[in-house]
C-alpha cells in the first residue's frame, strides 16, 4: 500500500508535526506501507527518495516556517498522488486544500491529523484582535475543514471532545504519535553535564520543546522561584528554540534566576537530546494547549519522571499516574512539588523505574499498526 502525506511543515523545521510525520513514516514501513511526502523546501535540502519538496517563502514575522506556493503545491500533490491508495493531510494550510483537491480528482480516500488546537494559539499571534472573535473564527475554520474529509485523526480524547463540540461529524479516531523507544533510552547524561559545566550532584529540571509563549514556559520560571525554597541549587534547563527566548531570558533576570536557568537551544535528536534527557532528574511541562505531549513520553522513555499540568492532550498520558506527578496550574503549588521531588530523589526512584515501562505502551510500532489498520479500512 502507498500513502501520500502532505504537509506545510517538515524537517529541518523542528516541531511536533515534523516529528509525528517522520516517526510514522519510519514505523509504517514495518507494516509494508510506503509513505511518500510532499513538504516544503526550506533551503538546499538534499534530494531524498520519496520526498518531494515544494518552494515557498518565509511566513511574515516567522522565518522558521514557509508559506507554500499555491499552484506549485497543487501540481506537486496531484502528480505524487497518481499511484497512491490514500492521501493523509498533516496541516490545515495550503497542504490541506492541495490534498483534498487531489483526492477528489483521483477518487482517493482522504484523511487528516488534527495536530494543533488553533483556538488556543491564535491569540498569541494576533493579540490586538478580540480573543472571542479569533476563537470563533478558528472553530468555524476547523469544522469546515474536518467535515470535508473521510476521517480525522486526533492525538487525544480531549481533542476529540473539543472537535465534537465544534460540530465535527466526520468519524474521528484517537491515535497519538508513538515514540521510538530505543532512541531515548541510551543517552549519556554524565557526559552532557560535563560538557555544560553542570555538577554531577546538582538537581536538574528539564523542559524540551519550542520556546514559544503558548508553551507556558513563563509559568515554569515563576514556579522555579518557589522550587528554590526547598531545593536552593536547582537548575532548570530549557532546550529548544523559538520566538519567546528573549522574553524568557529577561524574565529570568528579573526574578533573580540567571544562575538557575540554562537556555541551550536546539538539541540534535540523535545524540544530544537523549543525553540531555538522561542528565535530568525531573521533566517539567506546563503547556495548557498541548494536543499530545510527545516530549513527556520521550522523557519517560529515558527514565525521567514527569511533573506537568494535566490539560488537553497531556491528560491521556498523565492521568494514569504512572511515572509522573500532576500539579494544579498555579506556580507556587507546581514549584513546591518540583522542589520536593528534586530535594528527595531517592523517595521517587519508583517513578524513574516505572516511567520507561509506561512509555513502552506508546511505542512507534504499536501506533503504526493502528494507523495501518485505519488506512486499510478506508481503502
Amino acid at each position: 500500500m502507498r500513502v501520500l502525506m502532505v504537509s506545510d511543515v517538515y524537517f529541518p523545521r523542528v516541531n511536533g508535526v515534523s516529528t509525528s510525520i517522520e516517526t510514522f513514516r519510519q514505523a509504517l514501513a514495518m507494516e509494508e506501507i510506503e509513505v511518500r511526502l510532499v513538504v516544503p523546501r526550506y533551503g538546499d535540502e538534499m534530494a531524498q527518495a520519496g520526498i518531494v519538496r515544494v518552494p515557498g517563502r518565509p511566513v511574515p514575522g516567522d522565518q522558521e516556517d514557509r508559506l507554500l506556493a499555491w499552484s506549485a503545491m497543487q501540481r506537486a500533490v496531484l502528480a505524487a498522488a497518481v499511484d497512491c491508495d490514500l492521501i493523509h493531510i498533516q496541516t490545515p494550510f495550503v497542504a490541506h486544500y492541495a490534498g483534498l483537491r487531489a483526492a477528489r480528482q483521483l477518487g482517493l480516500p482522504v484523511l487528516a491529523t488534527y495536530h494543533t488546537l488553533f483556538e488556543e494559539y491564535v491569540q498569541h499571534y494576533a493579540p490586538f484582535v478580540p480573543a472571542r472573535w479569533l476563537k470563533s473564527l478558528a472553530r468555524r475554520f476547523s469544522r469546515r475543514q474536518c467535515n470535508a474529509l473521510d476521517a480525522v485523526i486526533v492525538p487525544s480524547t480531549a481533542m476529540r471532545e473539543r472537535l465534537h463540540d465544534y460540530g465535527v461529524h466526520t468519524p474521528m479516531h484517537v491515535l497519538p504519535t508513538g515514540i521510538p523507544l530505543q532512541r531515548f533510552s541510551g543517552g549519556d547524561g554524565a557526559d552532557f553535564r560535563r560538557q555544560h559545566g553542570i555538577a554531577a550532584e546538582r538537581p536538574v529540571a528539564l523542559f524540551v520543546g519550542r520556546v514559544a509563549h503558548e508553551k507556558n514556559i513563563a509559568f515554569l520560571l515563576d514556579a522555579l522561584v518557589h522550587a528554590r525554597e526547598l531545593c536552593p541549587e536547582v537548575l532548570l534547563i530549557i532546550a529548544g528554540e523559538g520566538p519567546a527566548v528573549a522574553d524568557l531570558q529577561a524574565q529570568a533576570q528579573r526574578l533573580g534566576l540567571t544562575a538557575h536557568v540554562l537556555f541551550i537551544g536546539y538539541m540534535d535528536r540523535t545524540r544530544a537530546l537523549p543525553a540531555c534527557y538522561a542528565a535530568a532528574d525531573l521533566f517539567v511541562f506546563a503547556s495548557r494547549t498541548e494536543t499530545q505531549g510527545l516530549v513527556l513520553l520521550e522523557a519517560m522513555a529515558a527514565g525521567v519522571p514527569v511533573l506537568a499540568i494535566s490539560e488537553m492532550g497531556t491528560r491521556d498520558i498523565l492521568d494514569s499516574g504512572r511515572g509522573s506527578f500532576t500539579s494544579p496550574a498555579e506556580p507556587a503549588a507546581f514549584g513546591q512539588v518540583m522542589g520536593r521531588c528534586l530535594s528527595r530523589p531517592a523517595a521517587w526512584q519508583h517513578l524513574r523505574d516505572e516511567a520507561p515501562r509506561y512509555a513502552a505502551e506508546w511505542s512507534d510500532l504499536a501506533m503504526a499498526r493502528r494507523l495501518a489498520a485505519l488506512y486499510r479500512q478506508l481503502r
